[in-house]
């Protein structure tokens, strides 16, 4: 019963440990992502994307935005390094097998000035055993920040 009782808390230890991976690599990419934007590194940021990668804003007026991940890294990857400054908190992660979400509040400063803030959502999905960003959606105000 003792060598049952051992096993048992092993593999739900075990369980718990991946999913903590999981949630870290998830992270991580996230954070890459606005480390990239911040030092507009184009190479960097591809790396966080899916090749069918779906970016989209929802504007103030309450349209839907959509812009490429092409157009959204040519932009970034010109502005000036240090200008692009998102500020971002883990809200959520929830992971189930090679499908993640994110819900992370930010706050976003252009070359040290308060721009924006608003939530990102993110789905991601591993490839090849990398978590890489498949959709993308934001919301966007100027007061009411989270």
């Amino acid at each position: 019963m003792k060598k049952f009782a051992l096993l048992l808390a092993l593999q739900f230890g075990l369980v718990i440990a991946n999913a903590q991976t999981a949630q870290d690599s998830v992270k991580s990419v996230i954070n890459k992502l606005f480390s990239a934007m911040k030092s507009s590194d184009a190479a960097s940021l591809k790396e966080c994307f899916a090749d069918s990668a779906i970016l989209q804003t929802i504007a103030r007026n309450g349209k839907i935005r959509n812009e490429s991940v092409t157009a959204f890294i040519s932009q970034i990857s010109t502005l000036p390094k240090d200008s692009a400054d998102e500020r971002i908190s883990f809200e959520t992660i929830k992971v189930d097998d090679g499908l993640a979400i994110a819900w992370t509040p930010y706050q976003f400063f252009y070359a040290g000035k308060f721009s924006h803030c608003g939530v990102n959502s993110f789905q991601l999905v591993r490839l090849n055993g990398l978590w890489r960003i498949q959709y993308l959606i934001d919301t966007r105000r100027r007061t009411n920040c989270l």
